[in-house]
């Protein structure tokens, strides 16, 4: 049993209370509606299950029932959907201070364009998983990349994301990919434009900003930055585009920075691991960075040194 005596329970609780007032950003008071983030995770895991059907959820889905479980996991995502959607524009517009007669219905024109992408969906993350297969030579099948693969896990989110984005629906596609984001460390902003067959390698430390443009057939591996050129202006780059584009068919190799909102990796170009780009690269054009100088030190001890290859520079 600890000696220390229990604090002054009115006094510890006026003092938590003060600080509330003290730093308004980090308080959600008399402000109405918010979404909810745990719900937003069990979305994600639903609609993961449609387009998924039978690796998540519930598995040997036969054809005689298939209709009526697609009916009713639709039917759960349009009510948990619909939920958070208004409640988050809601919660703009207390934000901004303006009235809002249409949030639901706008809600609901949001989830049924939402609904209505998903088989759009599906094709383009079909392309997503064949990427993965072709580009790893470490994969058994594409079982193995559905149910393990973390980038795959980070695209499928971050592709659900973006059609929320596209639909201009606050909060809930930032806390898509920021979920994503604390699972598998791959940071994809879902602002950013994403085409087919997208193949992230591994994947840990990769970031995507807001406004990156991918085309077609486009493979990163871990610790790809595309990202922003630093200034202390944030707010003149607000809405502006501030990250590179890659063209199709390009492959940047681990560790490697492009950064800024002119830059365009041409087609077919190849960025070679730890290079820093921060200038367009021309079609077909591999960019790499000069090998660095290697030392070796000799550390045993005496009576265990052999003759060293006579190439071999101590």
């Amino acid at each position: 049993m600890s000696d220390t005596p229990p604090p002054n329970l009115s006094s510890l609780v006026q003092a938590v209370v003060d600080s509330y007032q003290d730093s308004p950003p980090t308080r959600h008071i008399d402000a109405g509606h918010l979404p909810s983030r745990d719900s937003v995770i069990e979305l994600l895991t639903l609609i993961r299950e449609l387009l998924f059907p039978g690796y998540f959820g519930k598995q040997n889905l036969t054809a005689k029932t298939l209709n009526a479980h697609v009916s009713a996991l639709i039917t759960t995502i349009a009510e948990v959907l619909l939920k958070q959607v208004s409640s988050s524009i809601r919660h703009q517009a207390n934000r901004r201070g303006v009235a809002c007669p249409h949030c639901d219905a706008t809600a609901q024109t949001i989830t049924h364009a939402f609904l209505g992408a998903i088989p759009e969906l599906r094709a383009t993350l079909a392309t997503d998983v064949q990427a993965a297969y072709d580009g790893d030579p470490a994969t058994g099948d594409t079982d193995e990349i559905i149910f393990s693969y973390p980038g795959l896990l980070a695209i499928t989110i971050y592709r659900v994301a973006h059609e929320l984005h596209k639909n201009s629906v606050p909060l809930i596609p930032r806390i898509m990919t920021e979920y994503a984001h604390s699972l598998t460390g791959i940071d994809i902003h879902p602002g950013a434009t994403i085409d087919t067959h997208f193949f992230i390698d591994h994947g840990t430390g990769v970031v995507i900003g807001e406004t990156t443009i991918i085309g077609k057939r486009v493979k990163l591996y871990q610790g790809v930055t595309l990202g922003a050129l630093s200034t202390r202006d944030v707010a003149a780059l607000r809405g502006k585009k501030r990250h590179p584009t890659l063209e199709n068919d390009v492959t940047v190799y681990p560790g490697a920075s492009i950064l800024g909102g002119e830059t365009v990796i041409g087609r077919g170009a190849t960025i070679t691991a730890n290079a820093f780009v921060t200038q367009s690269v021309p079609p077909h054009t591999r960019v790499s960075v000069k090998n660095p100088e290697l030392q070796y030190k000799d550390r045993r001890p005496t009576e265990f040194k052999q003759d060293l290859p006579h190439d071999f520079q101590i």
